[in-house]
């Protein structure tokens, strides 16, 4: 059935789009909807399911100037299709903007406090409100009733104090508007005869709104339903403080009209340990920021327990998580306080401050809300649960405000892995680098006992990927109980084959103690070259893709035919690296296998597993010197014989290095992010090689740095050969373990792509959104 779309839609459509900033669809029916608001979906119908309004509606909409009454009954006009205007870089001051790759700066700030001294905790709380402005911050968080202090007991219900304090709050919010973060400040405040503990969420002059507190506690030290009311009911109300009317209640996100995926909603303290934290349903609501003010008092492991909380919430809602604690000044009557602050970002901490501190703190992070809003896209469970809670986008009340944020070059306040496939956390190393290991080897045993083969066929190379994949296949003899001469290695020399990486394969081999050979595929090589009327079998020295892919493709069909005659598998070598590049000879050659037991391991988490192993001591002696041997050998396929002095050829100069292309691949693989952002990214984490953290024990001759130019060239050919020219060889990807939560290229798991689509879209944006040098 055809849809018949009317005028009045289409002049509501030009309408938002034409407003200062432009107005998505709940934006719209929230600021002008009468006498509710009116749902997105409801808007949409008008727009594009020529749906009529009804005449209350008509009539509003004619008062504004969007549309008139006839325009309801007056068919769409065929829209006008202008000349698509050819796209022009971003200049350089965009690209170094972290907004514009839809990052917010947001700070907790444990302020002074001095108890029920309200014109001095009003000047702290400027006072760090000031030094967040000077750090170019978009939000400030600050603990729970801090223009009041917490521990005042009855003091909160003394008139005194609760006109002091909106008097303070007057003072804050008018000095809001030559700052540019938005505050997030904590009052006691009076309605119709209750008393709330509230957020109020201010910027730009403006009271934004107030959110009071739903669950107070009641239990232990905590009394505090001896003074307030709870905010649980509280929706769709309006509150006047000092003057300033706002929207009141536990229905508010706070949303930057000009920085997208800026989506504030803000819980209070024990919110947090409530079984269902509000915070869930602000996040289903849309909010990308969960904010907590708090006051918590601290015991001892009460630390962890507020990690572990804001860790589980910022994962569980897919959000950033900033949490402030009450520090020293408050009342140490029967509690201390320790001043903790926190900022998570989907289990991932990104700042804490500096806890039992004389002094403010002020903690800092850019969040990722892209990432956020991204991982959302792609999280089907999250978008359910949001249904199953029958939408609360809907019945949520969306503030907006106009964020003055600071553009260009602020820097990045934000922890990056350089190798982002590499195990980060320190203080469980071993664990992960132990995880590591069994993931491949679980995947094995089970392939082992399924097939009851009765050997393990494998080309060793004296390379990185085929050490990894041996070490694997002996390990998981070990774990079966089975003699490791039943692996059956060959070790198979071409034409570029060096003596060093041979001798290399022949030490690794008898260290393992599995049976060992060496089959010299010269001979078949050169027939082979002969038969097909190559030039290099007439002494020509032509060095192309076939002559490497014959020798690919003899290794291949000699492994493939020795399986069958030692009733076995074929155990693949290749990894994740190789495959995310097609850097592997398709169908005959080294992207075939009877089990691809690397294809879900990057080239840098190979070399790091190979170097915990030997850092740990988890073979013996003469095992870690020829895998310190093959760590320090250059990566080359040797196909080609070396040069007149000797140099071998080298992979990485013909595709890059793989450090920046395993990050590359981890940040479009893992969150679909732009080129320009992992430009971006990638700029921020290697241009100083003595800045940010590198992976434990990481050897120093080996911290690299690039700049802009180098980035964005290599990143220029991944995206070309990942996009454009690999596909075709992972459609056809034989069975492997996943071992990264990073991800794999399956295409029966987390990669599903055609093998002919095009790489113009992101070598565009590329081109588009990163200058040259």
């Amino acid at each position: 059935m055809t849809i018949q779309q009317h005028r009045a839609g289409q002049k509501i459509r030009e309408w938002r789009e034409a407003h200062s900033p432009p107005l998505n669809a709940e934006e719209f029916g929230a600021q002008y909807g009468a006498p509710g608001r009116w749902p997105s979906r409801t808007v949409y119908g008008w727009e594009v399911k020529g749906k009529i309004a009804r005449a209350a509606v008509q009539m509003r909409l004619s008062q504004l100037g969007v549309c008139k009454p006839e325009d309801w009954l007056t068919p769409a006009q065929a829209p006008v299709i202008a000349e698509r205007p050819v796209a022009t870089p971003a200049p350089a001051a965009d690209f170094y903007d972290a907004h514009r790759h839809g990052f917010v700066r947001i700070a907790t700030s444990t302020p002074q406090v001095r108890t029920a001294d309200v014109a001095f905790n009003r000047d702290a709380v400027l006072a760090e409100a000031q030094r967040a402005h000077s750090a170019h911050v978009d939000l400030v968080v600050y603990p729970e009733l801090c223009v009041s202090s917490y521990a005042i007991d009855d003091l909160h219900l003394q008139a005194a104090l609760l006109d002091a304090v909106e008097m303070a709050v007057g003072a804050i919010i008018s000095a809001s508007a030559s700052l540019s973060p938005m505050l997030l400040i904590g009052a006691p405040l009076r309605r119709n005869g209750k008393l709330f503990n509230c957020a109020l969420a201010i910027a730009g002059g403006r009271l934004l709104g107030v959110v009071p507190k739903s669950f107070l506690p009641n239990y232990r030290e905590y009394y505090e339903k001896r003074w307030f009311a709870h905010g649980r009911s509280v929706v769709g109300q309006e509150m006047t403080v000092a003057g300033h009317s706002a929207p009141f209640g536990t229905d508010l996100i706070f949303a930057a009209a000009n920085l997208p995926g800026f989506k504030v909603f803000a819980e209070i303290c024990e919110d947090y340990w409530s079984p269902n934290p509000p915070s869930t349903v602000g996040a289903l609501a849309g909010a990308t920021i969960l904010a907590n003010l708090s006051a918590s008092n601290v015991t001892i492991g009460k630390s962890d327990e507020r990690h572990m909380l804001a860790r589980a919430q910022s994962s569980r809602a897919i959000a950033a998580y900033a949490y402030c604690a009450s520090g020293h000044g408050e009342s140490t009557t029967d509690l201390s306080w320790d001043g903790q602050g926190m900022i998570y970002e989907m289990g991932d901490l990104l700042a804490e401050s500096e806890r039992f501190s004389l002094d403010a703190q002020l903690s800092i992070a850019d969040v990722d809300c892209d990432r956020i809003l991204s991982e959302r896209m792609r999280n089907q469970t999250f978008n359910d649960a949001a249904e199953a809670e029958d939408c609360p986008e809907n019945r949520f009340r969306t503030v907006s405000f106009e964020h003055k944020f600071t553009g260009g070059d602020v820097g990045l306040h934000r922890p990056i892995r350089r190798f982002p496939f590499v195990p980060g956390r320190a203080h469980r190393l071993d664990e992960d680098c132990y995880e590591a290991f069994n993931i491949q080897i679980d995947g094995l045993m089970r392939r082992m006992t399924a097939t009851k083969a009765k050997s393990i066929v494998i080309g060793v190379s004296g390379g990185l990927d085929s050490t990894h994949a041996l070490v694997v296949a002996a390990k998981t003899c070990d774990r079966l109980g089975l003699d490791r001469k039943m692996i059956k290695g060959f070790t198979m020399p071409g034409f570029g084959t060096s003596d060093y990486t041979k001798s290399n394969a022949w030490k690794l081999m008898k260290a393992m103690g599995i049976s060992a050979q060496e089959i010299d595929i010269v001979p078949a090589a050169t027939t082979m070259l002969e038969d097909i009327g190559h030039p290099f079998a007439d002494g020509e020295p032509v060095y192309d893709v076939t002559f490497e892919n014959v020798q690919a493709g003899l290794r291949t069909d000699y492994l493939f035919r020795l399986s069958g005659q030692h009733d076995g598998f074929v155990l693949g070598t290749g990894d994740l690296s190789e495959l995310a590049l097609g850097w592997c000879t398709y169908g005959v050659g080294d992207q075939m296998s009877h089990y691809g037991v690397n294809a879900g391991v990057p080239k840098t988490l190979i070399q790091y597993l190979i170097r915990w192993a030997v850092q740990t001591s988890q073979f013996d002696a003469a095992t870690d010197d020829v895998l310190t041997a093959i760590l320090n050998t250059e990566i080359s396929p040797e196909l080609v014989p070396a040069d007149e002095r000797g140099a071998m050829q080298s992979t990485e100069s013909k595709i890059g290095p793989y450090e920046l292309n395993d990050f590359f691949l981890h940040h479009i693989i893992r969150w679909g992010q732009r080129p320009s952002k992992v430009a971006f990214l990638a700029y921020h984490a290697w241009k100083n090689a003595g800045e940010g953290q590198w992976p434990a024990d990481f050897p120093e001759a080996k911290k690299n740095e690039y700049d802009l130019a180098t980035i964005r060239m290599w990143l220029e050919k991944f995206l070309w050969r990942f996009f454009q020219f690999s596909q075709f060889k992972r459609s056809a990807l034989p069975n492997g373990p996943k071992v990264s939560a990073g991800g794999a290229l399956s295409p029966r798991g987390d990669w599903r792509a055609p093998s002919d689509a095009v790489a113009d879209v992101w070598l565009q944006e590329l081109k588009n959104g990163v200058p040259e040098g």
